[in-house]
């Protein structure tokens, strides 16, 4: 009897990788972004790559180094002897996000240097988590004798002056300043994997949103929807985007879905007139 085996798709190779909390593979989840925009990329070749790395890394480390050594090596060998670090002159390129880019180009956003930081950190022992700080992701790293932040764009360590100091533009907007205040360490927070994916979906969202390319808007929806599916607002924006690219009956599937969930949102009238005017398009 002959097997008929198939390879699964981009899509359900990502959905089986983030199918459950405790096993969420981080850096293979966030490779596996790419294969949207790349479907030649191989989100294993990546994990590669960064097993490679770690192996030359820890050639430099001895085995009894103390945690505060073993960042320093680290930070040397990331930032400065392989030279990754923020694309500061093309910061919105969508390949910025894509781990097999970033690794060839040593140039990336926060977020994508952060989780090749983060693989090679833990691979050293260093307990070392994310952080989903306003506006900018940060990695922070717990040694004996306190937590050290690090800016994974630029590989400095921030004070607690420095970092409130960030801090303070987003929380005069946001109103949490005064009688509101809120403590530095709820910032600080570690970021769980399905976090870090989600927000680099989002990231990915936005660019694509503000050129409105609606095809490859789409495509992250689908991952973002598949990863946190009851983000009722990610239907909505998968549904505007479908009406936009023409897809009247998907986009009205997904406004639908939209408003039988999220039922004290501030912006239901409008939903429900769009897709009002969808449904009358349709028949």
């Amino acid at each position: 009897m002959q097997l008929n085996l198939t390879a699964p798709t981009p899509l359900e190779y990502f959905s089986a990788l983030v199918h459950s909390d405790e096993h969420l593979p981080l850096l293979e989840a966030a490779a596996s972004i790419a294969q949207d925009e790349y479907p030649e990329s191989d989100p294993q070749q990546v994990l590669h790559d960064v097993d490679q790395l770690l192996a030359r890394l820890k050639r430099r480390v001895p085995a009894d180094a103390p945690p505060l050594h073993r960042l320093r090596t680290l930070n040397q060998f990331f930032f400065r002897d392989l030279s990754f670090g923020g694309n500061v002159n093309d910061y919105c390129d969508p390949d910025n996000s894509y781990l097999h880019v970033v690794l060839r180009t040593r140039r990336g956003i926060q977020i994508s240097l952060a989780v090749l930081w983060l693989e090679l950190a833990q691979g050293l022992g260093l307990h070392a988590r994310g952080v989903c700080f306003p506006g900018h992701f940060m990695v922070k790293v717990n040694l004996p004798k306190g937590q050290v932040v690090i800016d994974p764009f630029t590989g400095q360590s921030l004070s607690r002056e420095e970092l409130s100091e960030r801090l303070e533009p987003y929380k005069r907007r946001s109103g949490l300043t005064g009688e509101f205040e809120v403590p530095l360490g709820l910032y600080l927070q570690s970021a769980q994997p399905r976090d870090i994916i989600a927000r680099m979906l989002r990231n990915l969202k936005e660019i694509h949103r503000a050129q409105e390319d609606w095809q490859r808007l789409i495509a992250v929806q689908h991952r973002l929807i598949i990863l946190l599916p009851e983000a009722w607002g990610e239907w909505r924006d998968r549904g505007l985007a479908h009406a936009e690219q023409g897809h009247t009956a998907a986009a009205v599937k997904d406004l639908e879905t939209y408003l039988a969930h999220a039922q004290d949102a501030l912006d239901i009238d409008a939903v429900a007139e769009r897709l009002a005017g969808l449904r009358r398009a349709k028949y």
